[in-house]
């Protein structure tokens, strides 16, 4: 399986494979379970390249490390899955 990191440089760089609608499921401890969010919303942290930043509904920047990312879906489908 391709790593995250390769993925998201596919989906950034690879302007026919970066089409489409893509959702990141991350870990969230606190709600205990998967949230989804849209690609376009996480946004990279400037001096970071293992977390991601995004706005929860209340208004609040959460950093989100990559390695609770275990899902990537592609407009509607499932395309990776962490297996640990």
């Amino acid at each position: 399986m391709m790593p995250l990191h390769e993925l998201l440089s596919r989906i950034r760089w690879d302007s026919e494979f970066g089409r489409g609608e893509f959702k990141l499921g991350y870990l969230d401890h606190v709600r205990g379970g998967l949230i989804y969010v849209p690609l376009h919303e996480a946004r990279q942290e400037a001096d970071s390249l293992s977390c991601f930043e995004i706005t929860d509904e209340g208004g609040h920047v959460l950093s989100i490390p990559y390695h609770r990312v275990k899902e990537v879906w592609k407009n509607g489908e499932l395309i990776w899955r962490r297996v640990r």
